[in-house]
Protein backbone atom coordinates (compact mmCIF):
# COMPACT_ATOMS: atom_id res chain seq x y z
CA UNK A 1 0.00 0.00 0.00
CA UNK A 2 1.12 3.46 -1.00
CA UNK A 3 2.35 5.56 2.03
CA UNK A 4 1.64 9.72 1.92
CA UNK A 5 2.44 11.91 4.22
CA UNK A 6 -0.36 14.19 5.43
CA UNK A 7 -1.31 16.85 8.27
CA UNK A 8 -4.83 18.15 8.71
CA UNK A 9 -5.58 21.01 10.56
CA UNK A 10 -8.86 22.75 11.82
CA UNK A 11 -9.59 26.31 10.15
CA UNK A 12 -11.99 28.65 10.07
CA UNK A 13 -14.79 28.89 7.76
CA UNK A 14 -12.70 32.27 6.42
CA UNK A 15 -10.04 30.71 5.80
CA UNK A 16 -11.57 28.52 3.64
CA UNK A 17 -12.51 31.45 1.58
CA UNK A 18 -9.30 33.10 1.41
CA UNK A 19 -7.69 29.67 0.15
CA UNK A 20 -10.14 29.49 -2.67
CA UNK A 21 -11.23 32.68 -3.85
CA UNK A 22 -7.76 34.65 -3.27
CA UNK A 23 -7.30 37.66 -5.28
CA UNK A 24 -4.00 38.39 -5.37
CA UNK A 25 -0.74 36.52 -7.32
CA UNK A 26 1.76 34.03 -5.87
CA UNK A 27 1.94 30.54 -4.20
CA UNK A 28 2.06 30.25 -0.31
CA UNK A 29 5.10 28.79 1.10
CA UNK A 30 6.08 26.34 3.02
CA UNK A 31 4.21 26.34 5.94
CA UNK A 32 4.94 24.98 9.33
CA UNK A 33 2.68 22.72 9.29
CA UNK A 34 4.69 21.01 7.02
CA UNK A 35 7.25 20.39 9.71
CA UNK A 36 4.36 18.46 11.75
CA UNK A 37 3.58 16.00 9.31
CA UNK A 38 3.91 12.25 10.06
CA UNK A 39 3.24 9.45 7.47
CA UNK A 40 0.56 7.39 7.83
CA UNK A 41 -1.19 4.33 5.80
CA UNK A 42 -3.63 5.96 3.41
CA UNK A 43 -5.98 3.71 5.36
CA UNK A 44 -5.74 5.72 8.17
CA UNK A 45 -6.94 8.82 7.10
CA UNK A 46 -9.67 10.85 8.73
CA UNK A 47 -13.17 10.15 6.38
CA UNK A 48 -14.89 12.84 8.14
CA UNK A 49 -12.92 15.30 7.43
CA UNK A 50 -15.07 18.14 6.07
CA UNK A 51 -14.27 20.51 2.65
CA UNK A 52 -12.67 23.32 4.84
CA UNK A 53 -10.85 21.02 6.85
CA UNK A 54 -9.06 19.31 4.13
CA UNK A 55 -8.44 21.98 1.82
CA UNK A 56 -6.86 24.23 4.81
CA UNK A 57 -4.46 21.96 4.73
CA UNK A 58 -3.12 22.01 1.35
CA UNK A 59 -1.73 24.90 -0.54
CA UNK A 60 -3.40 28.16 -0.95
CA UNK A 61 -5.24 28.24 -4.39
CA UNK A 62 -4.34 31.59 -5.46
CA UNK A 63 -5.69 33.34 -8.50
CA UNK A 64 -5.22 36.88 -10.08
CA UNK A 65 -7.84 39.20 -10.93
CA UNK A 66 -6.48 41.76 -13.90
CA UNK A 67 -8.28 45.04 -14.99
CA UNK A 68 -8.00 44.99 -18.86
CA UNK A 69 -7.98 48.99 -18.86
CA UNK A 70 -4.91 50.06 -21.13
CA UNK A 71 -4.09 46.88 -22.10
CA UNK A 72 -1.42 46.90 -25.14
CA UNK A 73 -2.37 45.63 -28.26
CA UNK A 74 -0.79 42.63 -29.99
CA UNK A 75 -2.60 42.00 -33.52
CA UNK A 76 -1.81 38.68 -35.37
CA UNK A 77 -2.29 38.51 -39.07
CA UNK A 78 -1.43 35.16 -40.58
CA UNK A 79 2.27 34.41 -40.15
CA UNK A 80 3.40 37.49 -38.23
CA UNK A 81 2.13 40.33 -35.57
CA UNK A 82 2.30 43.90 -35.23
CA UNK A 83 2.34 46.20 -32.07
CA UNK A 84 3.52 48.93 -30.13
CA UNK A 85 3.89 47.26 -27.26
CA UNK A 86 7.05 47.77 -24.81
CA UNK A 87 8.43 44.55 -23.57
CA UNK A 88 7.03 42.60 -27.27
CA UNK A 89 9.41 41.74 -29.66
CA UNK A 90 8.01 39.65 -33.34
CA UNK A 91 10.23 37.52 -34.92
CA UNK A 92 8.58 36.36 -37.85
CA UNK A 93 5.52 33.98 -36.51
CA UNK A 94 6.88 34.14 -32.97
CA UNK A 95 5.65 36.78 -30.29
CA UNK A 96 7.66 37.06 -27.42
CA UNK A 97 6.42 39.07 -24.25
CA UNK A 98 9.54 39.94 -21.85
CA UNK A 99 7.62 42.55 -19.14
CA UNK A 100 4.81 42.46 -16.64
CA UNK A 101 1.46 43.77 -18.34
CA UNK A 102 -1.73 43.64 -19.81
CA UNK A 103 -1.71 42.31 -23.27
CA UNK A 104 -4.80 42.24 -25.60
CA UNK A 105 -4.17 39.44 -28.44
CA UNK A 106 -6.47 39.48 -31.61
CA UNK A 107 -6.65 38.43 -35.23
CA UNK A 108 -4.99 35.00 -36.53
CA UNK A 109 -1.68 33.47 -36.23
CA UNK A 110 -1.78 30.22 -38.47
CA UNK A 111 1.90 28.71 -37.75
CA UNK A 112 3.13 30.86 -34.43
CA UNK A 113 3.59 31.05 -31.25
CA UNK A 114 3.01 33.21 -28.04
CA UNK A 115 5.81 33.24 -25.63
CA UNK A 116 6.22 34.42 -22.41
CA UNK A 117 9.35 35.09 -20.78
CA UNK A 118 9.44 37.47 -17.93
CA UNK A 119 10.71 36.06 -15.09
CA UNK A 120 9.04 36.54 -11.61
CA UNK A 121 6.30 38.56 -13.89
CA UNK A 122 2.44 38.91 -13.53
CA UNK A 123 1.23 38.32 -17.66
CA UNK A 124 -2.13 38.68 -18.56
CA UNK A 125 -3.04 37.87 -21.97
CA UNK A 126 -6.86 39.51 -23.01
CA UNK A 127 -7.92 36.75 -25.98
CA UNK A 128 -10.23 38.63 -28.21
CA UNK A 129 -11.09 36.73 -31.31
CA UNK A 130 -7.47 35.27 -31.25
CA UNK A 131 -7.01 31.56 -32.67
CA UNK A 132 -3.12 30.97 -32.28
CA UNK A 133 -1.81 27.60 -34.23
CA UNK A 134 1.12 26.12 -34.17
CA UNK A 135 2.71 23.01 -36.27
CA UNK A 136 6.09 22.72 -34.15
CA UNK A 137 5.11 23.25 -29.92
CA UNK A 138 2.45 24.71 -28.06
CA UNK A 139 0.29 27.66 -29.38
CA UNK A 140 0.71 29.64 -26.32
CA UNK A 141 3.90 28.55 -24.04
CA UNK A 142 4.41 31.08 -20.72
CA UNK A 143 8.39 29.43 -19.87
CA UNK A 144 9.31 32.18 -17.03
CA UNK A 145 6.57 33.61 -15.52
CA UNK A 146 5.09 34.19 -11.50
CA UNK A 147 1.52 34.15 -12.93
CA UNK A 148 -0.25 33.68 -16.57
CA UNK A 149 -3.64 35.07 -16.75
CA UNK A 150 -5.58 34.37 -19.46
CA UNK A 151 -9.01 36.38 -19.83
CA UNK A 152 -11.66 35.64 -22.38
CA UNK A 153 -13.09 38.67 -23.82
CA UNK A 154 -16.71 39.16 -23.62
CA UNK A 155 -18.67 38.10 -26.64
CA UNK A 156 -15.42 36.51 -28.47
CA UNK A 157 -15.22 32.75 -29.36
CA UNK A 158 -10.76 32.25 -28.99
CA UNK A 159 -9.29 29.34 -30.27
CA UNK A 160 -5.69 27.64 -29.66
CA UNK A 161 -4.12 24.47 -31.40
CA UNK A 162 -0.71 22.90 -31.01
CA UNK A 163 1.91 20.66 -32.55
CA UNK A 164 0.90 16.76 -33.36
CA UNK A 165 4.02 15.78 -31.77
CA UNK A 166 6.49 16.45 -28.70
CA UNK A 167 9.76 15.16 -27.93
CA UNK A 168 9.05 12.61 -24.88
CA UNK A 169 11.16 15.03 -22.45
CA UNK A 170 9.96 18.16 -23.70
CA UNK A 171 8.79 20.78 -20.59
CA UNK A 172 6.38 22.65 -22.80
CA UNK A 173 3.82 19.59 -23.77
CA UNK A 174 0.34 21.45 -24.01
CA UNK A 175 -1.46 24.13 -26.12
CA UNK A 176 -1.89 26.32 -23.81
CA UNK A 177 0.96 25.53 -21.13
CA UNK A 178 2.06 27.80 -18.49
CA UNK A 179 5.81 26.79 -15.94
CA UNK A 180 4.13 29.47 -13.44
CA UNK A 181 0.55 29.67 -11.85
CA UNK A 182 -1.76 30.11 -14.30
CA UNK A 183 -5.65 31.48 -14.03
CA UNK A 184 -8.60 31.56 -17.08
CA UNK A 185 -11.62 34.11 -16.54
CA UNK A 186 -13.65 36.14 -18.29
CA UNK A 187 -17.12 36.10 -20.14
CA UNK A 188 -15.68 34.84 -23.55
CA UNK A 189 -15.08 31.51 -25.03
CA UNK A 190 -11.95 29.28 -25.40
CA UNK A 191 -11.47 25.95 -28.00
CA UNK A 192 -8.29 24.36 -27.08
CA UNK A 193 -7.04 21.51 -29.04
CA UNK A 194 -4.58 19.63 -27.81
CA UNK A 195 -3.25 17.24 -30.41
CA UNK A 196 0.40 16.13 -29.43
CA UNK A 197 -0.64 15.88 -25.85
CA UNK A 198 -2.03 17.83 -23.14
CA UNK A 199 -4.92 20.57 -23.64
CA UNK A 200 -4.07 22.98 -20.85
CA UNK A 201 -1.13 22.67 -18.22
CA UNK A 202 0.39 24.67 -15.36
CA UNK A 203 3.61 22.96 -13.93
CA UNK A 204 2.45 24.96 -11.00
CA UNK A 205 -1.05 25.62 -9.95
CA UNK A 206 -4.25 26.42 -12.31
CA UNK A 207 -7.15 28.14 -11.49
CA UNK A 208 -10.78 28.01 -13.66
CA UNK A 209 -12.68 31.36 -12.42
CA UNK A 210 -15.27 31.78 -15.31
CA UNK A 211 -15.26 31.02 -19.38
CA UNK A 212 -16.84 28.57 -21.28
CA UNK A 213 -13.74 26.38 -22.16
CA UNK A 214 -13.61 23.09 -24.32
CA UNK A 215 -10.65 21.05 -24.57
CA UNK A 216 -9.95 18.02 -26.99
CA UNK A 217 -6.38 16.75 -25.81
CA UNK A 218 -5.19 13.43 -26.74
CA UNK A 219 -3.53 13.07 -23.00
CA UNK A 220 -4.69 15.17 -20.54
CA UNK A 221 -7.47 17.89 -20.77
CA UNK A 222 -6.70 20.10 -17.97
CA UNK A 223 -3.42 19.60 -15.84
CA UNK A 224 -1.77 21.73 -12.76
CA UNK A 225 1.07 20.36 -10.82
CA UNK A 226 0.07 21.81 -7.54
CA UNK A 227 -3.64 21.90 -8.08
CA UNK A 228 -6.30 22.22 -10.46
CA UNK A 229 -9.19 24.69 -8.81
CA UNK A 230 -12.22 25.24 -10.75
CA UNK A 231 -14.76 28.64 -9.30
CA UNK A 232 -16.79 28.88 -11.79
CA UNK A 233 -17.65 29.12 -16.04
CA UNK A 234 -18.50 26.14 -18.06
CA UNK A 235 -15.68 23.80 -18.39
CA UNK A 236 -16.57 20.53 -21.55
CA UNK A 237 -13.23 18.23 -21.77
CA UNK A 238 -12.15 14.62 -24.14
CA UNK A 239 -9.31 13.52 -23.50
CA UNK A 240 -7.55 10.60 -24.26
CA UNK A 241 -5.91 10.56 -21.14
CA UNK A 242 -7.46 12.01 -17.85
CA UNK A 243 -10.08 14.91 -17.48
CA UNK A 244 -9.04 17.28 -14.96
CA UNK A 245 -5.50 16.25 -13.15
CA UNK A 246 -3.18 17.21 -10.68
CA UNK A 247 0.20 15.43 -10.33
CA UNK A 248 2.30 16.71 -7.30
CA UNK A 249 2.81 13.59 -5.70
CA UNK A 250 5.86 14.76 -3.46
CA UNK A 251 4.41 17.90 -1.22
CA UNK A 252 1.60 17.04 1.25
CA UNK A 253 0.03 20.18 0.72
CA UNK A 254 -0.47 20.03 -3.50
CA UNK A 255 -1.38 17.94 -6.29
CA UNK A 256 -5.32 18.30 -5.42
CA UNK A 257 -8.55 18.93 -6.91
CA UNK A 258 -10.99 21.23 -6.53
CA UNK A 259 -14.37 22.35 -8.05
CA UNK A 260 -16.59 25.08 -5.83
CA UNK A 261 -19.21 26.33 -8.69
CA UNK A 262 -19.66 25.56 -12.71
CA UNK A 263 -20.31 23.42 -14.96
CA UNK A 264 -17.41 20.21 -16.00
CA UNK A 265 -18.32 17.45 -18.12
CA UNK A 266 -15.68 14.88 -18.63
CA UNK A 267 -15.46 12.24 -21.64
CA UNK A 268 -11.89 10.23 -20.75
CA UNK A 269 -10.15 7.25 -21.91
CA UNK A 270 -8.19 7.75 -18.45
CA UNK A 271 -9.60 8.80 -15.00
CA UNK A 272 -12.78 11.53 -15.38
CA UNK A 273 -10.45 13.39 -12.18
CA UNK A 274 -7.14 12.32 -11.12
CA UNK A 275 -5.72 14.10 -7.88
CA UNK A 276 -2.59 12.69 -6.55
CA UNK A 277 -3.87 13.84 -3.04
CA UNK A 278 -7.40 15.15 -2.30
CA UNK A 279 -10.15 15.77 -4.47
CA UNK A 280 -13.00 18.36 -3.05
CA UNK A 281 -16.30 19.25 -4.66
CA UNK A 282 -18.58 21.96 -2.69
CA UNK A 283 -20.89 23.17 -6.09
CA UNK A 284 -21.75 23.25 -9.20
CA UNK A 285 -22.18 20.35 -12.07
CA UNK A 286 -20.11 17.58 -12.54
CA UNK A 287 -20.39 14.93 -15.41
CA UNK A 288 -18.13 12.44 -15.66
CA UNK A 289 -17.81 9.19 -18.22
CA UNK A 290 -14.63 7.52 -18.44
CA UNK A 291 -13.15 4.52 -20.10
CA UNK A 292 -16.69 4.30 -22.28
CA UNK A 293 -18.71 3.90 -19.57
CA UNK A 294 -19.82 0.93 -16.78
CA UNK A 295 -20.04 -1.23 -19.61
CA UNK A 296 -17.18 -1.42 -21.06
CA UNK A 297 -14.93 -4.10 -19.32
CA UNK A 298 -12.25 -2.45 -17.24
CA UNK A 299 -8.54 -2.46 -18.82
CA UNK A 300 -5.80 -4.42 -17.12
CA UNK A 301 -3.39 -1.44 -17.73
CA UNK A 302 -5.12 1.85 -17.84
CA UNK A 303 -7.09 3.36 -15.13
CA UNK A 304 -10.20 4.80 -15.92
CA UNK A 305 -11.46 5.27 -12.85
CA UNK A 306 -14.50 8.49 -12.48
CA UNK A 307 -12.90 10.28 -10.02
CA UNK A 308 -9.54 9.00 -8.45
CA UNK A 309 -7.33 10.48 -5.17
CA UNK A 310 -4.27 9.39 -3.55
CA UNK A 311 -5.87 10.53 0.25
CA UNK A 312 -9.23 11.42 0.68
CA UNK A 313 -12.63 12.57 -1.66
CA UNK A 314 -15.02 14.80 -0.28
CA UNK A 315 -18.19 15.27 -2.02
CA UNK A 316 -20.38 18.33 0.21
CA UNK A 317 -22.25 19.99 -2.65
CA UNK A 318 -23.31 20.17 -5.86
CA UNK A 319 -23.69 17.40 -8.43
CA UNK A 320 -21.68 14.43 -9.75
CA UNK A 321 -22.78 12.18 -12.16
CA UNK A 322 -20.43 9.21 -13.25
CA UNK A 323 -20.58 6.60 -15.41
CA UNK A 324 -17.13 4.88 -15.23
CA UNK A 325 -15.88 1.60 -16.62
CA UNK A 326 -13.76 1.39 -13.80
CA UNK A 327 -14.41 2.37 -10.22
CA UNK A 328 -17.50 5.19 -10.20
CA UNK A 329 -15.66 7.15 -7.44
CA UNK A 330 -12.27 5.87 -5.69
CA UNK A 331 -9.50 6.72 -2.93
CA UNK A 332 -6.41 5.09 -1.89
CA UNK A 333 -7.26 6.22 1.42
CA UNK A 334 -11.07 7.99 2.46
CA UNK A 335 -14.12 9.33 1.00
CA UNK A 336 -16.17 11.61 2.85
CA UNK A 337 -19.94 11.90 1.22
CA UNK A 338 -21.11 15.11 2.81
CA UNK A 339 -23.92 16.60 1.18
CA UNK A 340 -23.33 16.29 -2.52
CA UNK A 341 -26.20 14.85 -4.88
CA UNK A 342 -23.88 12.17 -6.16
CA UNK A 343 -25.10 9.21 -9.12
CA UNK A 344 -22.99 6.84 -10.24
CA UNK A 345 -22.77 3.81 -12.59
CA UNK A 346 -19.41 1.95 -12.20
CA UNK A 347 -17.97 -1.57 -14.35
CA UNK A 348 -16.66 -2.15 -10.78
CA UNK A 349 -17.05 -0.36 -7.30
CA UNK A 350 -19.87 2.41 -7.30
CA UNK A 351 -17.44 4.08 -4.27
CA UNK A 352 -14.48 2.59 -3.52
CA UNK A 353 -11.94 3.56 -0.29
CA UNK A 354 -9.10 1.91 1.01
CA UNK A 355 -10.11 3.02 4.63
CA UNK A 356 -12.90 4.75 5.75
CA UNK A 357 -15.82 5.86 3.35
CA UNK A 358 -18.14 8.30 5.54
CA UNK A 359 -21.54 9.25 4.27
CA UNK A 360 -23.32 12.08 6.38
CA UNK A 361 -25.38 13.41 4.02
CA UNK A 362 -27.19 14.24 0.63
CA UNK A 363 -28.20 11.62 -1.94
CA UNK A 364 -26.09 8.76 -3.23
CA UNK A 365 -27.39 6.59 -6.18
CA UNK A 366 -25.69 3.75 -7.90
CA UNK A 367 -27.34 2.52 -10.41
CA UNK A 368 -25.30 -0.16 -11.51
CA UNK A 369 -22.17 -1.73 -9.99
CA UNK A 370 -20.18 -4.71 -9.24
CA UNK A 371 -20.06 -4.10 -5.71
CA UNK A 372 -21.82 -1.14 -4.65
CA UNK A 373 -19.99 0.25 -1.61
CA UNK A 374 -16.59 -0.93 -0.31
CA UNK A 375 -14.13 -0.08 2.29
CA UNK A 376 -12.71 -1.05 5.09
CA UNK A 377 -14.71 0.86 7.78
CA UNK A 378 -18.29 2.03 6.30
CA UNK A 379 -20.09 4.40 8.08
CA UNK A 380 -23.88 6.21 7.48
CA UNK A 381 -25.13 8.66 9.82
CA UNK A 382 -27.40 10.55 7.75
CA UNK A 383 -28.36 10.69 3.83
CA UNK A 384 -30.05 8.63 1.41
CA UNK A 385 -28.09 6.20 -0.19
CA UNK A 386 -30.05 3.05 -2.60
CA UNK A 387 -27.11 0.79 -4.29
CA UNK A 388 -28.07 -1.57 -7.40
CA UNK A 389 -24.92 -4.36 -7.44
CA UNK A 390 -24.67 -7.90 -9.54
CA UNK A 391 -22.10 -8.64 -6.61
CA UNK A 392 -22.21 -7.70 -3.07
CA UNK A 393 -24.39 -4.30 -2.31
CA UNK A 394 -22.13 -3.02 0.41
CA UNK A 395 -18.86 -4.41 1.04
CA UNK A 396 -16.43 -4.26 4.14
CA UNK A 397 -13.22 -5.47 3.59
CA UNK A 398 -9.75 -5.04 2.88
CA UNK A 399 -6.78 -6.43 1.69
CA UNK A 400 -6.05 -7.91 5.37
CA UNK A 401 -8.07 -10.15 7.41
CA UNK A 402 -7.40 -11.94 11.04
CA UNK A 403 -6.91 -15.51 11.36
CA UNK A 404 -9.43 -15.26 14.89
CA UNK A 405 -12.43 -17.06 13.51
CA UNK A 406 -14.77 -15.85 17.02
CA UNK A 407 -17.06 -19.24 16.84
CA UNK A 408 -18.57 -18.39 13.57
CA UNK A 409 -20.45 -20.76 11.64
CA UNK A 410 -18.88 -21.69 8.43
CA UNK A 411 -14.75 -20.93 9.26
CA UNK A 412 -15.04 -17.27 7.90
CA UNK A 413 -12.08 -15.12 9.11
CA UNK A 414 -12.83 -11.82 10.99
CA UNK A 415 -10.91 -8.99 9.31
CA UNK A 416 -10.60 -5.50 10.92
CA UNK A 417 -13.06 -4.14 9.17
CA UNK A 418 -16.65 -2.91 10.05
CA UNK A 419 -20.20 -1.38 8.64
CA UNK A 420 -21.85 0.88 10.92
CA UNK A 421 -25.78 2.61 10.28
CA UNK A 422 -26.32 5.50 12.61
CA UNK A 423 -28.78 7.10 10.56
CA UNK A 424 -30.16 8.07 7.57
CA UNK A 425 -31.74 5.35 4.49
CA UNK A 426 -29.95 2.62 2.64
CA UNK A 427 -31.80 0.66 0.38
CA UNK A 428 -29.38 -2.33 -1.52
CA UNK A 429 -30.54 -4.42 -4.44
CA UNK A 430 -28.02 -7.11 -4.57
CA UNK A 431 -27.07 -10.13 -6.98
CA UNK A 432 -24.49 -11.34 -4.26
CA UNK A 433 -24.44 -10.42 -0.56
CA UNK A 434 -26.49 -7.58 0.20
CA UNK A 435 -24.90 -6.17 3.60
CA UNK A 436 -21.58 -7.79 3.48
CA UNK A 437 -18.68 -7.10 6.04
CA UNK A 438 -15.60 -9.36 6.51
CA UNK A 439 -15.81 -7.88 10.43
CA UNK A 440 -18.39 -6.81 12.20
CA UNK A 441 -21.55 -4.65 11.54
CA UNK A 442 -23.96 -2.52 13.95
CA UNK A 443 -27.36 -0.96 13.37
CA UNK A 444 -28.13 1.91 15.50
CA UNK A 445 -30.74 3.87 14.12
CA UNK A 446 -31.82 4.85 10.19
CA UNK A 447 -33.81 2.78 7.90
CA UNK A 448 -31.82 -0.49 5.95
CA UNK A 449 -34.10 -2.56 3.18
CA UNK A 450 -32.01 -4.87 1.05
CA UNK A 451 -33.31 -6.87 -1.41
CA UNK A 452 -30.97 -9.34 -1.56
CA UNK A 453 -30.14 -12.32 -3.62
CA UNK A 454 -32.13 -15.04 -5.50
CA UNK A 455 -29.51 -17.76 -5.27
CA UNK A 456 -27.90 -20.13 -1.95
CA UNK A 457 -24.48 -19.28 -2.16
CA UNK A 458 -25.12 -15.63 -1.21
CA UNK A 459 -27.37 -14.11 1.08
CA UNK A 460 -28.83 -10.75 2.12
CA UNK A 461 -26.69 -10.40 5.33
CA UNK A 462 -23.35 -11.97 5.71
CA UNK A 463 -21.16 -10.65 8.67
CA UNK A 464 -18.18 -12.60 9.95
CA UNK A 465 -18.08 -11.34 13.44
CA UNK A 466 -20.16 -9.76 15.60
CA UNK A 467 -23.75 -8.07 13.96
CA UNK A 468 -25.71 -6.22 16.44
CA UNK A 469 -28.66 -3.96 16.43
CA UNK A 470 -29.72 -1.24 18.86
CA UNK A 471 -32.72 1.13 16.77
CA UNK A 472 -33.54 2.23 13.95
CA UNK A 473 -35.21 -0.66 10.98
CA UNK A 474 -33.85 -3.32 9.44
CA UNK A 475 -35.80 -5.38 6.41
CA UNK A 476 -33.75 -7.65 4.27
CA UNK A 477 -34.61 -10.76 1.95
CA UNK A 478 -33.46 -13.10 0.06
CA UNK A 479 -32.23 -16.50 -0.46
CA UNK A 480 -32.29 -19.37 2.78
CA UNK A 481 -28.93 -20.81 1.87
CA UNK A 482 -26.51 -18.75 4.02
CA UNK A 483 -28.94 -16.74 6.40
CA UNK A 484 -27.39 -14.38 8.88
CA UNK A 485 -28.94 -12.81 11.75
CA UNK A 486 -28.43 -9.66 14.10
CA UNK A 487 -26.39 -11.11 17.68
CA UNK A 488 -29.31 -12.51 20.55
CA UNK A 489 -27.32 -9.80 22.57
CA UNK A 490 -28.71 -6.62 20.05
CA UNK A 491 -30.40 -3.99 22.29
CA UNK A 492 -33.19 -4.53 20.12
CA UNK A 493 -35.61 -7.08 19.04
CA UNK A 494 -35.25 -8.88 15.83
CA UNK A 495 -36.80 -11.78 13.83
CA UNK A 496 -36.08 -14.14 10.93
CA UNK A 497 -38.50 -16.10 9.05
CA UNK A 498 -37.60 -19.05 6.96
CA UNK A 499 -40.64 -19.34 4.36
CA UNK A 500 -42.03 -22.87 2.97
CA UNK A 501 -40.67 -22.91 -0.53
CA UNK A 502 -39.58 -19.28 -2.71
CA UNK A 503 -41.92 -16.42 -2.73
CA UNK A 504 -42.44 -14.55 -6.01
CA UNK A 505 -41.32 -11.23 -6.79
CA UNK A 506 -44.31 -8.68 -5.97
CA UNK A 507 -45.99 -10.77 -3.64
CA UNK A 508 -46.87 -8.52 -0.21
CA UNK A 509 -45.34 -10.05 2.84
CA UNK A 510 -46.47 -8.63 6.36
CA UNK A 511 -45.33 -9.34 9.66
CA UNK A 512 -48.11 -9.28 12.55
CA UNK A 513 -47.46 -9.58 16.31
CA UNK A 514 -49.49 -11.97 18.73
CA UNK A 515 -52.73 -9.51 18.84
CA UNK A 516 -52.77 -9.04 15.07
CA UNK A 517 -51.60 -5.73 14.89
CA UNK A 518 -49.37 -5.09 11.54
CA UNK A 519 -45.99 -4.46 11.92
CA UNK A 520 -44.71 -4.28 9.10
CA UNK A 521 -45.54 -4.47 5.23
CA UNK A 522 -42.81 -5.13 2.59
CA UNK A 523 -43.75 -6.15 -1.35
CA UNK A 524 -40.66 -8.15 -2.98
CA UNK A 525 -38.84 -7.09 -5.73
CA UNK A 526 -37.40 -10.43 -6.50
CA UNK A 527 -38.11 -14.37 -5.30
CA UNK A 528 -36.96 -14.81 -1.70
CA UNK A 529 -36.77 -17.69 0.91
CA UNK A 530 -36.14 -15.55 4.15
CA UNK A 531 -36.91 -12.38 5.69
CA UNK A 532 -35.07 -10.84 8.45
CA UNK A 533 -36.88 -8.05 10.56
CA UNK A 534 -35.63 -5.60 12.89
CA UNK A 535 -37.63 -2.29 14.43
CA UNK A 536 -38.69 -0.95 17.52
CA UNK A 537 -42.18 -2.64 17.53
CA UNK A 538 -40.07 -5.96 17.92
CA UNK A 539 -40.29 -7.32 21.64
CA UNK A 540 -37.78 -9.92 22.46
CA UNK A 541 -39.10 -13.48 23.15
CA UNK A 542 -42.52 -12.57 21.51
CA UNK A 543 -44.23 -14.52 18.71
CA UNK A 544 -44.81 -13.24 15.15
CA UNK A 545 -46.74 -14.32 12.53
CA UNK A 546 -45.72 -14.14 8.95
CA UNK A 547 -48.38 -13.75 5.82
CA UNK A 548 -48.28 -13.11 1.96
CA UNK A 549 -50.78 -11.23 0.58
CA UNK A 550 -52.92 -8.21 2.21
CA UNK A 551 -52.34 -4.68 0.39
CA UNK A 552 -49.44 -2.33 1.14
CA UNK A 553 -49.94 1.65 0.62
CA UNK A 554 -48.25 5.02 1.40
CA UNK A 555 -45.15 5.35 0.47
CA UNK A 556 -42.14 2.87 -0.30
CA UNK A 557 -38.69 2.77 1.11
CA UNK A 558 -37.23 -0.42 -1.03
CA UNK A 559 -40.30 -2.24 -0.83
CA UNK A 560 -41.00 -1.62 2.87
CA UNK A 561 -44.37 -0.09 3.03
CA UNK A 562 -45.36 2.72 5.27
CA UNK A 563 -49.05 1.34 5.92
CA UNK A 564 -50.64 -2.54 5.00
CA UNK A 565 -53.78 -3.98 5.73
CA UNK A 566 -53.57 -7.90 6.13
CA UNK A 567 -56.93 -8.20 4.44
CA UNK A 568 -57.25 -12.24 3.04
CA UNK A 569 -53.53 -12.97 3.74
CA UNK A 570 -52.44 -16.33 4.09
CA UNK A 571 -50.26 -17.32 6.88
CA UNK A 572 -47.19 -19.43 6.18
CA UNK A 573 -44.77 -19.11 9.31
CA UNK A 574 -44.63 -17.92 13.20
CA UNK A 575 -41.53 -17.39 14.56
CA UNK A 576 -40.04 -16.42 18.04
CA UNK A 577 -38.13 -12.74 17.92
CA UNK A 578 -34.41 -13.17 18.47
CA UNK A 579 -33.95 -16.60 17.36
CA UNK A 580 -32.58 -17.52 14.12
CA UNK A 581 -34.34 -19.21 11.01
CA UNK A 582 -34.40 -22.91 11.02
CA UNK A 583 -30.92 -24.41 9.21
CA UNK A 584 -29.24 -21.41 9.97
CA UNK A 585 -26.28 -22.01 12.27
CA UNK A 586 -25.72 -19.90 14.77
CA UNK A 587 -28.20 -17.39 14.43
CA UNK A 588 -28.14 -15.93 17.87
CA UNK A 589 -24.98 -14.60 17.16
CA UNK A 590 -25.17 -14.06 13.67
CA UNK A 591 -24.40 -17.53 12.82
CA UNK A 592 -23.76 -18.78 8.99
CA UNK A 593 -26.06 -21.08 7.22
CA UNK A 594 -24.90 -24.12 5.16
CA UNK A 595 -21.93 -23.71 3.04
Amino acid sequence: MRLRKRFVAAVSSAALVAALLAGCSGSSGDTAAEAATTTVAATSIDGTQDAKTVLAANKTATSVTASTDGASTITLSGTSASTDAKGVTVDGSTITITAAGTYRITGTLSDGQIVVNAPDATVTLVLDKASISSSTTAAIAATEADSLVVVLADGTTNTLADTGTYAEDADVNAALFSAGDLTIGGSGALKVTGTGNDGITSKDGLVVESGTIAVTAKDDGIRGKDFVVVNGGTITVTAGGDGLKADNDEDTDAGYVAITAGAVALTTTGDGVDAATDIVVTGGDLVVKAGGGHTVQPSDDKSAKGLKSGVITVLEGGTATIDASDDAIHSDGAVHLNGATVSVASGDDGVHAEGQQVIDGGTVDVTTSNEGLEAADIVLNSGTVHVVSSDDGVNGSGASTSTENQGRGGGEQVGPYKITVNGGTLVVDAGGDGLDSNGTAEITGGTVVVNGPEGNGNGALDVNGTFTISGGTLLAAGSAGMVVSPGSDSAQGWLSATLTGAVAAGTTIQIADADGNLIATYVSSKSIQNVVFSSSKITSGATYTIYTGGTASGTSTGGLAATGALGSATKVATVTADQAAAGSGFGGGGGRGPR
